[in-house]
């Protein structure tokens, strides 16, 4: 059986500070962050009429938490429900609560290894009122949201599922618009491909997702996202049996479509794969497992 296509949906209608519904309980407004990793800029969702959840403040940026306000004016915010802490989503949590009230609902990242720095998309001030983990509830008159706890793209990513809906909130672990990235430390491989299964196995009508469109036939897409993870590290292995040993020159080949200012994050994606295939043995490194070490394969 042929892998399934992978095919993103680029298409997304929308206007900047502008609460839209989108579903029977769900309105989206779009943050003005746009950029070669956010598309047209972070997805905020409000769930519920009158007591209300927001998913995903968004960056920190006074216009969108002012919108964002506007939306709910004369109506109750019970939560804040952020999916993971990098400051394109969480930034705007503090102004927020600050603005219009409700308890942050989140969870921490990992710790660091020793020696290593955390990315500076990291938020470092975020403070939950309340630590969620797999399977956590938060609920509303006319609206539940069941906690998916999905690591991979941050160690702690949570999807969100609207239980009334039958909808994901997949946050950056599934986008339509573009793959995922995976950066270690805090980023895992293994983990990334571990919650794809499980989202796979789920019976979710479409995704919400953190940036971009909404994702119908999320089963579907989900399986080709992992069919087209797995095919980067078929590429890989093709690196190494050809001599190509270190992660720049791996990009180099791998990523000649794209332009030399995006090589960076390339290279922290191949890195995230190369990890994942020392893990499974599949791939030695010749001393630590680093962006800089040299790759072979076994034997």
């Amino acid at each position: 059986m042929s892998a399934p296509t992978l095919a993103f949906r680029k298409e997304m209608k929308f206007a900047y500070d502008v609460a839209q519904p989108v579903s029977a309980r769900v309105r989206r407004i779009v943050a003005r962050n746009p950029s070669a990793f956010t598309y047209h800029g972070t997805n905020t969702y409000i769930v519920g009429r009158g007591t209300v959840a927001i998913i995903d403040p968004g960056p920190d940026l006074p216009d969108h938490v002012d919108a964002i306000a506007r939306a709910v004016e004369g109506e109750t915010v019970s939560h804040i429900v952020v999916t993971h802490t990098h400051l394109d989503h969480s930034g705007a949590v503090a102004g927020l609560k600050a603005k219009i009230g409700g308890k942050v609902v989140g969870a921490h990242p990992k710790p660091m290894p020793a020696g290593e720095a955390p990315s500076e998309a990291i938020d470092p001030g975020f403070a939950p009122d309340v630590l969620l983990g797999d399977g956590a509830t938060v609920a509303g008159e006319g609206w539940t949201l069941n906690a998916i706890f999905t690591p991979g793209h941050m160690s702690n990513h949570h999807c969100f599922a609207l239980v009334e809906e039958n909808t994901l909130f997949s946050g950056d672990h599934v986008m339509g618009w573009n793959s995922t990235i995976v950066a270690p430390p805090d980023g895992n491989m293994r983990e990334y491909f571990a919650s794809l299964d499980r989202c796979a196995k789920r019976e979710d009508a479409a995704y919400w997702p953190g940036h971009g469109p909404e994702i119908p036939n999320p089963q579907s897409y989900v399986r080709a996202l992992t069919a087209h993870r797995r095919l980067r590290e078929d590429e890989i292995a093709a690196c190494l049996k050809d001599g190509v040993t270190t992660i720049p020159q791996m990009v180099a080949r791998m990523y000649r479509h794209l332009p030399q200012a995006m090589h960076g994050a390339a290279a922290r994606a191949v890195f995230a794969h190369v990890e994942h295939m020392v893990e499974t043995g599949r791939v030695l490194s010749d001393g630590p497992v680093t962006p800089q070490a040299r790759y072979r394969l076994p034997g």
